[in-house]
C-alpha cells in the first residue's frame, strides 16, 4: 500500500474550513486549477467526493464533516511539533540528569553543581554514576546525558566536547611525611614509593613517561584504578600519590601537596555528550551550569566551542 502524501491534511483543512476551491487557493497561495488537482486527489485518496456543488457553492458530505475535526487537530499537533521549542519554565521542570564521572569531579564540584541547578530549577535531579572508562556507549545509548573527562581514543568521533578547565599534576603526602620539609628534588621525589593510577591498567603514566625522559624511574609501591584511592592510600601510608591538582581538591584536604619536580603535559578536563542533545534547551542549560560551577571553582573561564 502506497504511503499517503501527508502534505494533503493541510489543503483538505483549508478546503473544509473555507468551503470552497477559489478560497482555498488564495489562502494556500495555489492557482484554482492547482487546488482542483489537490482535491481531485484527495477524493481518490479517501474514496469519498468530500465536498459536492450546492447551486453556486460546495457543500461537504458526511465524510467530510466526519473528518473536519479530526483534520484540523491533526494539521495543529503538526505545526507544534515542527515549531521551534517554546523557552522552558524552569521553575516547573521535572528531570533528572545522569552525570558520568570521577569520585574527584563529583567530590570537588558536585555540591556547588547541585546548588546552581537548584537556583533556576528545584526539581530537577542530579545523578552521578562512575567513570570505569572512557567508552563512549553510555553517551551514545542515552544511559548518560552528560560526561566529565579527558578526551582519548575511546572518545566516540561524533561525541561533542566542551572543555571546561586545564590541570596539571602535582604530588600528595601525608601530614609529618618526609617529603613535608625541605626541597622537594627530583632525586628525592623518584627515591619514594609510589602509587600507579590506572584505570586500563597500565604500568606506567605521564609521571612515568616524564621522569623516563630524564633517565629515572620511580618505585610503583601499589597500584589503584582512581585518583581518590591513591589519595585514601596516601593519607594512611608513606606512599606518595600524583594527582590532577583541580580535580582532587577538597580529596585533599589535611595532607600535603607540592608541585612535581618533573615536567608533565597539561591535562584538558572537558565535558561530554552526544550530539543528539545539543538543541534540547534543558541540556543546553545544563552544560551552562556546568560550565559556570567549573569557572567559578577553578578561576578559569573557557569560551565555548
Amino acid at each position: 500500500m502506497a504511503t499517503p502524501d501527508l502534505n494533503l491534511l493541510v489543503t483538505l483543512d483549508v478546503l473544509l474550513a473555507e468551503g470552497s476551491v477559489a478560497r482555498a487557493a488564495r489562502r494556500l497561495r495555489l492557482s484554482p486549477s492547482a487546488m482542483s488537482r489537490a482535491l481531485a486527489r484527495l477524493r481518490e485518496t479517501t474514496g469519498d467526493p468530500l465536498l459536492v456543488r450546492a447551486g453556486r457553492g460546495l457543500v461537504p458530505t458526511p465524510r467530510a464533516l466526519e473528518l473536519r475535526e479530526r483534520v484540523g487537530r491533526l494539521v495543529e499537533e503538526a505545526e507544534a511539533v515542527l515549531r521551534p521549542a517554546e523557552a522552558l519554565d524552569f521553575k516547573k521542570l521535572m528531570r533528572t540528569f545522569t552525570l558520568r564521572s570521577s569520585e574527584g569531579f563529583a567530590e570537588t564540584f558536585g555540591a556547588p553543581l547541585i546548588a546552581r541547578l537548584g537556583k533556576d530549577a528545584p526539581g530537577v535531579r542530579l545523578r552521578f554514576v562512575q567513570k570505569p572508562n572512557r567508552d563512549s556507549a553510555p553517551l551514545r545509548d542515552g544511559s548518560v546525558d552528560l560526561e566529565t573527562g579527558v578526551v582519548g581514543e575511546m572518545t566516540g568521533p561524533e561525541v561533542r566536547a566542551q572543555g571546561l578547565f586545564r590541570d596539571r599534576f602535582i604530588g600528595v603526602v601525608r601530614k609529618g611525611h618526609a617529603l613535608c620539609k625541605g626541597e622537594i628534588t627530583l632525586a628525592r621525589y623518584a627515591a619514594g614509593e609510589h602509587i600507579g593510577v590506572s584505570r586500563a591498567g597500565r604500568d606506567e603514566g605521564p609521571v612515568d613517561e616524564a621522569l623516563n625522559a630524564l633517565g629515572l624511574k620511580r618505585e610503583i609501591a601499589a597500584s589503584v584504578g582512581g585518583f581518590s584511592t591513591a589519595l585514601a592510600l596516601a593519607r594512611d601510608t608513606d606512599f606518595i600519590a600524583s594527582v590532577p591538582e583541580r580535580h582532587t581538591g577538597k580529596l585533599r584536604a589535611g595532607m600535603h601537596s607540592f608541585p612535581l619536580p618533573v615536567s608533565t603535559p597539561e591535562i584538558m578536563v572537558s565535558m561530554l555528550w552526544h550530539p543528539r542533545l545539543d538543541a534540547d534547551p534543558a541540556h543546553r542549560w545544563l552544560r551552562g551550569c556546568v560550565r559556570e560551577v567549573c569557572a567559578a571553582q577553578t578561576g578559569e573561564q573557557l569560551q565555548p566551542g
